[in-house]
């Protein structure tokens, strides 16, 4: 026969933190992503920063009808993250859908669902970044079709950056641009920068980019931002974290945000 076990209740509740870590960053990503939340573990994640994620449905291939028919389940998604508790930020993380619904209507889907929080767009951060490290001129590598591209290059060329060179690899799904090895993302980014370029952009938050800023950086002899590493440092810069973080050698992540500067 078992002997009844005796359960007591402690005398006392135990005292409760605010929080569990000081700055909460949460992240939208599409279904099919295989990087973001890696590079965001690996970058950003730490004893005082916490990522928490959230998935949203997305369909390949990487088109503008497609990409454009997220932007319903922003919302939602974004309210799924810590229910009722507020956020410091929240990042979407698809640099080409950022460009085809448009950043202001990003940041109300969000807002609607976590008001309180700072928005983070990959084309925004990378946008800051590129102005961070004083690049007037710049190359641009995609790894999609010239099609998903065009939006893109239209959005920098409004915001007065001069295009010297825009190279796209014609993808269509984005479980294959995560699959673009970190070798042969160098390979690319050094074919893709122009030599008159002040820096270099790689886009697309499925791409592998943010592991080998510094080897690109090294080989081209220019800064280099990717849409992960952009919005790695501007979700650190926006909650306080203003640490160069040598491990993540790159010039960009030496740098303050736009706004810190003045």
């Amino acid at each position: 026969m078992r002997t009844a076990v005796a359960l007591s209740l402690a005398a006392r509740r135990p005292r409760l933190d605010d929080r569990p870590l000081d700055k909460r960053i949460g992240l939208v990503i599409l279904a099919t992503d295989h990087t973001t939340e890696v590079d965001f573990q690996r970058m950003v994640a730490s004893d005082r920063i916490g990522v928490y994620v959230t998935r949203i449905p997305y369909a390949n291939p990487v088109t503008p009808e497609n990409l454009r028919a997220m932007q319903p389940s922003l919302t939602e998604a974004a309210a799924l993250i810590l229910p009722d508790e507020t956020l410091d930020v929240v990042m979407y993380s698809c640099t080409s859908a950022s460009v085809v619904i448009g950043e202001s209507e990003v940041a109300a889907a969000i807002k609607a669902a976590k008001p309180e929080a700072a928005v983070v767009t990959p084309t925004a951060a990378s946008v800051q970044g590129l102005r961070a490290l004083s690049a007037n001129r710049i190359s641009v590598l995609t790894p999609y079709t010239i099609e998903t591209s065009r939006p893109m290059a239209d959005y920098f060329a409004e915001r007065g950056f001069a295009i010297d060179r825009f190279t796209c690899l014609g993808l269509t799904d984005d479980r294959e641009m995560a699959r673009i090895s970190p070798k042969e993302i160098v390979a690319f980014a050094k074919e893709a920068a122009a030599p008159a370029s002040d820096a270099l952009f790689i886009s697309c938050t499925a791409v592998r980019a943010a592991g080998v800023i510094a080897e690109i950086e090294q080989a081209i002899g220019k800064p280099v931002v990717s849409s992960n590493y952009a919005t790695a440092w501007a979700c650190l810069r926006l909650c306080g974290d203003r640490e160069a973080r040598p491990q993540f050698v790159g010039r960009l992540m030496e740098l303050p945000l736009e706004e810190e500067r003045r």
